[in-house]
């Protein structure tokens, strides 16, 4: 028995039973059309058998199409309703037993899956997306790709480059786990309520990682602190981490190669390893 779709009319009638009003807290826009969901599990390139991690199911819409190409889904929902449902949506709509796993828990605490999934596909809200992401390439490995629908200020940002007119700390620290690109548009009219807010799909590929977990740690402080007030000399940004003065700071900055009149907006997440690392210097 092939896997099939929901369609439009069968979201609005889960929902009903379920007593589910889509808030936006929770990011709720179901997605209602069989192409986007089909577009999305596309451009991950989905394979057969692959294990693919979801964010935030919701009704299952990009849930059946994921496991329509015949790949297995680790599923994370915080909302307990969906999360209770999900699996007798799948079985109805022909998922093979064994294929779908529910994971009833919020994403930002989840620290263990089934398995070593591979991709990771997700329609993220806008106010957990850059945290959820940098939270499971953080904690699972063997996470290699994947394209993930969020906000397209959100999107925008995780792929632009350096110098560009929104890259910022989330830009920075997408690029110390890889490469990002916006793969595409979403219309607002494939989702249950219309938001009032444009869509985008981003995709990334893994690279190895840019240095050891403790760089990681002291890179994304420094990031942190070089985009808490933008267009701000990284002398002055960087003096509360960096020996507690613009003077020290700059001592540090030159160390590294890094001009200390430099901002933030200009630096590759590369740069702001090679800060981490003067400052690992300078304290030994």
């Amino acid at each position: 028995m092939p896997v099939t779709l929901l369609g439009a009319a069968e979201v609005r009638a889960l929902a009903a039973d379920l007593d589910v009003t889509p808030t936006k807290k929770l990011g709720q826009n179901f997605v209602v059309d069989a192409n986007t969901v089909r577009k999305i599990v596309h451009l991950a390139g989905v394979q057969a058998r692959e294990h693919v991690v979801e964010v935030g199911p919701g009704l299952g819409s990009l849930t059946l199409a994921i496991l329509e190409t015949g790949a297995d889904v680790t599923a994370v929902e915080i909302d307990h309703r969906l999360a209770e449902r999900l699996p007798a949506t799948a079985s109805a709509h022909g998922v093979p037993e064994g294929a779908l796993r529910v994971i009833d828990q919020d994403a930002l605490r989840v620290t263990d899956l089934p398995g070593d999934p591979t991709v990771l596909v997700a329609n993220l809200p806008y106010n957990v997306s850059v945290p959820v992401l940098l939270h499971f390439l953080e904690t699972f490995r063997s996470i290699a790709r994947g394209v993930v629908m969020v906000q397209a200020e959100v999107g925008e940002r995780l792929a632009a480059p350096p110098g560009s007119k929104v890259y910022g700390a989330p830009s920075a620290k997408a690029a110390w786990w890889g490469s990002w690109r916006l793969a595409g548009t979403v219309s607002r009219q494939v989702f249950w309520p219309v938001p009032n807010v444009d869509s985008v799909l981003v995709g990334f590929e893994r690279t190895e990682p840019l240095g050891s977990e403790a760089e990681r740690i002291l890179t994304f402080r420094i990031i942190d602190a070089a985009f808490q007030q933008r267009r701000k000399m990284l002398r002055q940004a960087l003096a509360a981490v960096l020996g507690g003065s613009a003077l020290e700071a700059s001592v540090v900055l030159e160390r590294a190669g890094i001009a200390p009149t430099a901002r933030g907006e200009e630096l590759t997440a590369a740069e702001f390893l090679r800060i981490a690392r003067a400052t690992a210097a300078a304290a030994r």
